[in-house]
């Protein structure tokens, strides 16, 4: 076996485990992050939806009182 400048024989397995958790942890996040960006995104175009909704109901409102007069 060939070992890197102040790598040391008989550490493998605990190295192993370190990658394996440092891994895990980055892809933890990572997944975290999309889920959070992604709920954003939805309930930015939740509100769009019913901003644009509501404006449109006041406008058929006004033009439903006009027409009753």
């Amino acid at each position: 076996m060939v070992f890197a400048p102040g790598e040391k024989p008989g550490n493998e397995p605990e190295e192993v485990k370190l990658q394996n958790a440092s891994r895990q942890i980055v892809q933890n996040a990572i997944l975290q992050a999309v889920r959070q960006v992604s709920q954003e995104s939805r309930r930015r175009e939740e509100r769009a939806r019913d901003s644009r909704g509501s404006f449109q109901l006041g406008v058929g409102e006004l033009t439903k009182k006009h027409e009753k007069k």
